[in-house]
């Protein structure tokens, strides 16, 4: 990054307490620009104000709302756009980078109350019907006040693309990935062991579809083991699941970020099994940074994170019996598993923080020069050849 410091605005949208994607990156990114010198600072809804990290405003208490197949903790009204203004005007930006500015948020009023040099990321990848793009002829003036665009995948640039009828850079969400190559295997959790993270609760994580192939794949690896991480009421789950699998599963709640990259280091295969509503799969690239052996669904963010199957392995989406043959062929070959978490290892390298960010920054550069930030990011040779990485 440039010896020229700057004062950045980063808007988060969705609740700073409630574990997230977003609230992940914008906090990452947040905290490695503070790191290159440059002054930062977040706007996001939260419930405690005490627990936020210094560099965290909060705009007001979120409420819940149904979004993209799962509930979103958004601020919206005029007492937040009150709010985002002051902090608008207090901070004197040199550059506001605004996450999913598309849909009813601070982010959206942060995009109406600014002037000036103004990034977008979209992270949604939502199919066409989805009510929180009803309103386009509302959004279109609002979008084009962005000077800069960026998609964290191609399904999202799709998304935007289709949507609201513009494009954006693709820049992937970032991970720290020594954090997790660095990480120890726990024999707790090796061998014939499947690993799967997230609020299992929610069916479009897919620990159903996992469910659903286990007979299958007990029938050829009878000392199967299945952990189980996230947030949710395993009591709920493990009551619909027959009384001879139960003894398999362990729950085991939401753990450290140290615990998860030794998680994903430790299981046999790490499983994701999500049926939609994914724009990237970050949790994806953490895994393939450990050094986990992959399977995930095809939908299209996890194909393209994946490799196309060139760094992970694929089954067809909401298929239990495509999922269960292979998981088998993977632990009944262990060879082919190892060569594969090689391949996704030091693929995973492209997803860290020092790349994501230097090219985040690339925009916010265009973005403060006044130029077109998608064209002429597109004419950069090496910035091409990693975008064709990721395809």
């Amino acid at each position: 990054m440039p010896l020229s410091k700057k004062k950045i605005g980063i808007v988060c949208p969705y609740g700073w307490d409630t574990p997230g994607g977003v609230q992940s990156h914008v906090g990452d990114l947040a905290e490695y620009l503070i790191r290159q010198g440059h002054h930062v600072s977040v706007l996001a809804p939260a419930i405690d104000d005490e627990k936020l990290p210094d560099y965290v405003t909060s705009a007001g208490r979120p409420i819940s709302i149904p979004y993209n197949g799962a509930v979103a903790r958004i601020l919206f009204g005029p007492i937040a756009f009150s709010r985002v203004r002051q902090w608008i005007q207090a901070g004197d930006f040199d550059v506001l980078h605004l996450h999913e500015p598309a849909i009813p948020s601070i982010s959206l009023l942060a995009c109406w109350a600014a002037e000036g040099p103004m990034v977008g990321t979209f992270h949604a990848a939502a199919k066409r019907q989805k009510v929180s793009f009803a309103v386009v002829p509302f959004l279109e003036p609002v979008i084009e006040k962005l000077t800069a665009r960026i998609a964290v995948s191609e399904a999202a640039r799709e998304t935007l693309r289709e949507h609201l009828e513009t494009d954006a850079i693709v820049v992937p969400n970032g991970i720290y990935a020594s954090r997790y190559s660095d990480a120890h295997v726990d024999p707790r959790w090796t061998g014939n062991t499947l690993g799967f993270m997230g609020r299992f609760e929610e069916k479009r994580k897919g620990l159903d579809i996992l469910i659903a192939a286990l007979p299958t794949i007990i029938s050829q690896i009878p000392d199967l083991r299945i952990f189980v991480a996230g947030p949710g009421d395993s009591k709920e789950v493990l009551k619909d699941i027959d009384p001879y699998l139960r003894d398999r599963f362990s729950f085991l709640g939401r753990i450290s970020e140290s615990e998860k990259a030794d998680f994903l280091a430790s299981v046999g295969l790490y499983i994701a099994p999500n049926t939609g509503g994914e724009s990237f799969g970050i949790i994806l690239a953490e895994a393939l940074a450990a050094g986990a052996s992959v399977i995930a669904s095809d939908i299209p963010a996890f194909d393209s994170l994946l490799g196309h199957g060139d760094f992970g392995t694929l089954f067809t989406s909401e298929d239990p019996a495509d999922l269960a043959r292979q998981v088998i062929a993977l632990l009944q070959d262990e060879p082919g598993r190892r060569a594969i978490a090689e391949r996704g290892k030091i693929f995973a390298q492209n997803f860290d923080w020092e790349v994501v960010a230097e090219k985040i920054y690339d925009v916010y550069e265009m973005a403060m020069v006044g130029g077109n930030g998608v064209s002429l990011l597109s004419e950069n040779r090496a910035w091409n050849r990693f975008l064709g990485r990721q395809q």
